[in-house]
């Protein structure tokens, strides 16, 4: 990686620093952790069909990967202090899950589409293979692969200033293709496995693609 000018920049690289420039948040924002679900975080993780799942490796190398089911089965609340998020059929690499054998500790965001706040926890997961509970996460007639099993040690609403900046529910903004090509050209430039792009095109179809969600 070139850090051509890096000699101009300034570097924040202690706590005194970070502060000075940042400032200390105020008492509502450091206090509002919650080390147990209640009432408004159950109804939001019932309510959210979306969540990004953030892990690390033993030596501190980060993923961040995207949930999603239908809002009602992405998670399962077993109590007060601990959830189970369902993995469905993907692309095997199991980054997190990986992670999460050698440094169990996560951080999840939980989205509801167009509200900008979104419901923050942190904690220690375990990946389980089979429970009584799986029987609630059935989508389409299918049970989860596994589900991460996660002890809730941190949990707290985020405010929306991020999502109001980037205007990110404002479809007026929406461009999905300005400057970026599409999935199939996209597949077939940087993950290259001899298939020619009118073929990526139908096997991204929709309809085609959309069959191996459950299945």
């Amino acid at each position: 990686m070139t850090t051509d000018g890096a000699a101009t920049w300034t570097e924040i690289d202690t706590l005194e620093a970070l502060v000075a420039l940042i400032g200390e948040p105020g008492q509502r924002a450091r206090d509002k952790g919650r080390p147990a679900l209640v009432d408004a975080d159950r109804a939001w993780l019932a309510a959210s069909p979306f969540c990004m799942m953030a892990t690390a490796d033993a030596e501190g190398r980060c993923d961040a990967s995207p949930k999603g089911d239908p809002a009602g089965q992405l998670v399962h609340v077993i109590d007060d202090r601990t959830i189970a998020i369902a993995e469905r059929p993907g692309n095997k690499r199991a980054d997190g899950y990986r992670n999460i054998l050698t440094n169990p500790h996560v951080g999840l965001n939980f989205f509801i589409p167009s509200r900008g706040d979104t419901l923050r926890v942190n904690g220690r997961a375990r990946l389980v293979a089979e429970a009584p509970f799986f029987d609630e996460m059935v989508v389409k007639g299918h049970r989860p692969l596994l589900a991460v099993v996660v002890d809730v040690e941190d949990v707290f609403f985020h405010c929306a200033k991020a999502f109001m900046r980037s205007g990110l529910w404002r479809p007026e903004t929406w461009a999905p293709e300005a400057g970026v090509p599409r999935r199939a050209v996209l597949a077939q430039q940087v993950e290259p496995d001899g298939r020619t792009v009118e073929q990526l095109d139908e096997y991204y179809r929709p309809e085609n693609y959309g069959q191996g969600l459950y299945a």
